[in-house]
């Protein structure tokens, strides 16, 4: 038998659970209405700056490591002693040295199958599309040849002079960015082929090409104009990685007619801090890349691992 509810009474509501608006509006990709949760471990946040410290120092000392990760020495041999048992660390117990151990290799293998780099990438890309208008896009070098890896299409009525994966020269067009940071023994086999000429703007000098690959690693940016493709041209910017080495280029490429002078000038520096904030979520650390004015003697990137700058000078003959 029931019970009959008493006169005027309003029926009761479930109680639901608040919304997270910020995450509601994360998941939908509308941006958030407030500072996201910090979710962050704090055990792995520090295991992460020792292997950071440890990929730009290593083979090096604990003392060196814990000074570099920021932590104390007793905390970083713990988390090394654990890396090293699931492979992830070595020791060389004569030296007392550390390095990274082999299972980084299977990682990274992986990390390129499942193209994290071009992920990390698309979103830095199509802001930079978006702020210039044109089509960019990132490039790596595999051998002695450059990849496209990542595209964004601003405007698919602008031709695309490169679709993904690729593969083109690394002495002409803005891939000399690559062939200017690439190991001497690259530079020096590559110089000594017969280089293609694609269009009469084409430089197959080596003796001048060996001259612009310094120049490069001075200035920190490239522009080009018809080197490839006839009535292209390119903005440049090297992107670099955690050892501060470079790894890939990003530029925005357009038909000459959009980019008479001085329009490739002004844009140069959105390609430059679109290389910069990809180096950065790489774990890149230093001085950014700047532009150096007309006219004014640019000077070496010395926040850079000088072991680095010495493996990507060209060859002596060349000098």
């Amino acid at each position: 038998m029931g019970t009959s509810k008493p006169a005027g009474a309003t029926p009761k509501s479930k109680t639901k659970p608040p919304i997270d608006e910020a995450a509601a509006l994360g998941a939908a990709g509308l941006g958030t209405a407030a500072p996201q949760r910090d979710y962050s471990i704090a055990a792995v946040d520090r295991t992460l700056d020792l292997l950071e410290a440890l990929s730009r120092l290593g083979p090096a000392s604990l003392a060196a490591l814990a000074e570099a990760a920021g932590c104390t020495r007793t905390a970083a041999f713990r988390l090394l002693r654990t890396l090293q048992a699931r492979g992830f660390a070595i020791q060389d117990e004569a030296r007392g040295l550390w390095r990274l151990g082999a299972r980084w290799n299977a990682l990274s293998r992986a990390a390129s199958e499942q193209g994290a780099l071009a992920a990390t990438a698309m979103p830095i890309l199509a802001a930079l599309g978006k702020a210039t208008g044109e089509n960019v896009y990132l490039r790596v070098r595999d051998g002695m040849e450059s990849e496209t890896v990542a595209i964004y299409q601003t405007d698919p009525s602008i031709r695309v002079y490169s679709e993904m994966g690729k593969r083109g020269p690394l002495h002409a067009g803005s891939s000399r960015i690559l062939l200017a940071f690439a190991p001497e023994a690259v530079q020096t086999q590559l110089l000594a082929q017969r280089l293609n000429r694609f269009t009469p703007a084409t430089r197959i000098d080596p003796t001048w090409i060996a001259a612009d690959l310094q120049r490069i690693r001075g200035r920190g940016y490239l522009i080009t104009s018809d080197e490839v493709t006839a009535g292209a041209v390119g903005i440049a910017a090297p992107v670099r990685d955690a050892t501060g080495a470079v790894i890939a280029v990003m530029h925005i490429s357009a038909p000459s007619m959009r980019m008479r002078p001085p329009r490739p000038r002004n844009l140069l520096p959105q390609v430059i801090d679109g290389a910069n904030r990809l180096s950065e979520a790489l774990g890149a650390l230093g001085k950014p890349t700047q532009v150096t004015p007309l006219g004014v003697a640019p000077s070496p990137n010395a926040w850079m691992n000088p072991a680095l700058l010495a493996r990507a000078r060209p060859h002596t003959i060349f000098r």
